[in-house]
């Protein structure tokens, strides 16, 4: 029958589909984001100045900093990155280490974000300098003349700092001084229930020459180990924004292979993954030059170079920059910078995603359950799709009725085709029926179901939500799979209420398939699953009753 491979292809689609981004990451491995300009960046994970938008008589490198510098010492053999004093910083929301070799932001936890429900104690740790798992923010001057960068040594005045109860923010301020009197003072600002970190370089000029020079903001990652799994994977990697180009990701095959080098406005970078993110935000009306760099055995670099900034004799220099590091919390990231909402990656689907994350949002501030606004979703998007689907049943229980007569079309003719295709096409005219009259309600609703799995699968707010019972995790697998088989006995009942296929392959494939979905809906989010059991039963209720009313008045006619 048409419909049961409609049905078959409906099923057999979703499953190709939940795939999709995890071959869009393959894609962007071989095909580059557009825009992005290449040029032979050097090995160093300092940025060069030859990058930095055109000015006259810049050298390529910047000078050494000052030989009266201590010596940078390694703590460990097997560590990237070099170690000096270290500052702890706590807010109610943030959990920061700072190093005083380049004044790094070289640890940051979210204690708001457990790292599992069975840790509530121990906070999501988003930003480390551990061997192999290296996410640092960095920043630094760089200039022909005495300037810190990432390497140079600060000292601080304490090594602990705690936002106290009733402030709303806290300063930690880092110094470097160079034996020609030139002072940088690094101003890290951390505010009352915010993720942004402001930070501020400012640079005293106490010589008789100007000073000339640009800021650097750059983030350090190592390679995440792949994902795997049935489930397609969240985006793990590098993004840039520019009101020109907008949202655009960039691989970490993509920053080996052809590295970054483009100059943008208003823009800002950030390495991203599943649910939590950081990014740092150069001053909007700021033109910089946007590099990366992926040197052998090291963690790649995603950053910006600023302008030219000089400083007067005994004048001073001040750089400005944002850098925003915890959760995709969307309400918050589109009050920080423009465009940096588009984190919470939603892919191809996002003009459906947005909206229908926007109406869950609105339901949960009524219901205060993630659970129950997905069940009251799910009822809401059947009744926008009610007479679509009732259609595609009233399409089905008619052709149910025609079974015996379908049945004695094929015995009849036999191994005879076109006969019986041409049998088959008269009864349906016949009868008034269109064998293809559930393809479209079916395939309607696929685009919305894909955005909807990409909203469960996307959103931070679902992060270790609780719903009833033994669901304590929406995002995660029903631990006892009572749900999975929930939904395969749903996909059973409804196969029931179908047209049997009369041909004996399509109904071996129409019977294996509510098990092979059990299967690989075990899995998957339980938030989607949720969805998908409380879908499959409102439409096993809509089918059920036309299909009663339809069959009745076939037998009274």
């Amino acid at each position: 029958m048409e419909n049961q491979r409609i049905i078959i292809f409906f099923v057999l689609s979703f499953g190709l589909l939940m795939l999709w981004q995890t071959w869009e990451q393959d894609q962007l491995s071989s095909n580059p984001g557009e825009g992005a300009v290449t040029s032979e960046a050097p090995a160093s994970d300092r940025p060069d100045i030859a990058q930095a938008p055109t000015s006259t008589d810049r050298p390529a490198t910047p000078s050494a900093t000052a030989a009266a510098e201590a010596p940078i010492e390694l703590a460990a053999k097997d560590e990237l990155l070099p170690k000096g004093q270290r500052i702890h910083v706590r807010t109610d929301v943030l959990d920061v280490e700072i190093d005083t070799i380049g004044g790094d932001i070289r640890g940051l936890a979210l204690p708001k974000y457990p790292v599992s429900l069975e840790h509530p104690d121990e906070p999501f740790e988003l930003m480390s300098d551990k061997p192999l798992k290296v996410f640092v923010a960095q920043s630094g001057l760089l200039s022909r003349q005495p300037a810190p960068d990432h390497h140079a040594r600060f000292t601080a005045d304490q090594d602990e700092y705690t936002l106290a109860p009733g402030q709303d923010r806290l300063q930690v301020m880092l110094h470097w001084r160079d034996a020609s009197g030139i002072t940088v003072s690094k101003v890290y600002t951390f505010h009352r229930d915010s993720y942004v970190i402001d930070l501020e370089q400012r640079l005293s000029n106490p010589g008789g020459e100007p000073w000339q020079g640009h800021q650097y903001i750059q983030l350090q990652r190592s390679r995440p180990e792949s994902g795997g799994g049935l489930t397609a994977q969240a985006y793990v990697g590098g993004v840039i924004y520019s009101p020109e180009d907008k949202y655009q990701k960039i691989s970490f095959d993509d920053m080996a292979s052809q590295p970054l080098n483009r100059q943008i406005k208003g823009g800002w970078l950030a390495m991203i993954q599943h649910y939590f993110l950081g990014a740092w935000i150069p001053p909007s009306n700021e033109t910089g030059q946007y590099y990366s760099k992926a040197a052998e055995g090291r963690p790649v670099v995603l950053g910006e170079i600023g302008p030219e900034t000089t400083a007067a004799p005994n004048g001073e220099a001040v750089f400005h920059s944002r850098l925003y590091a915890g959760p995709k919390d969307q309400g918050r990231l589109e009050k920080v910078a423009e465009g940096l909402r588009l984190t919470v990656d939603y892919g191809i689907l996002t003009v459906l995603a947005q909206p229908i994350f926007w109406l869950m949002k609105h339901i949960h501030s009524l219901v205060g359950n993630w659970g129950w606004t997905i069940i009251i979703l799910t009822l809401i998007i059947k009744l926008a799709f009610y007479k679509l689907s009732e259609k595609s049943y009233r399409s089905m229980a008619r052709m149910r009725t025609m079974t015996p007569k379908i049945a004695s079309i094929r015995e009849r003719y036999g191994d005879d085709r076109q006969r019986m295709s041409q049998a088959m096409m008269e009864l349906y005219k016949k009868e008034k029926i269109n064998p293809l009259g559930g393809c479209l309600p079916m395939l309607v609703q696929i685009p919305v179901f894909i955005a909807l799995y990409w909203v469960l699968l996307e959103s931070v707010e679902l992060r270790q939500a609780p719903f009833l019972l033994w669901i304590h995790d929406l995002s995660t697998k029903d631990p006892y799979y009572v749900l999975p088989l929930l939904m395969g006995a749903t996909m059973f009942i409804q196969q029931k209420l179908n047209p049997p296929p009369p041909d004996p392959v399509q109904a071996k494939v129409m019977m294996a398939l509510p098990f092979i979905f059990t299967l690989f809906f075990a899995f998957f989010p339980s938030g989607l699953v949720l969805y998908w059991v409380t879908n499959s039963t409102l439409s096993i209720l809509q089918q059920w009753v036309i299909t009663r009313k339809i069959e009745q008045t076939a037998k009274a006619g």
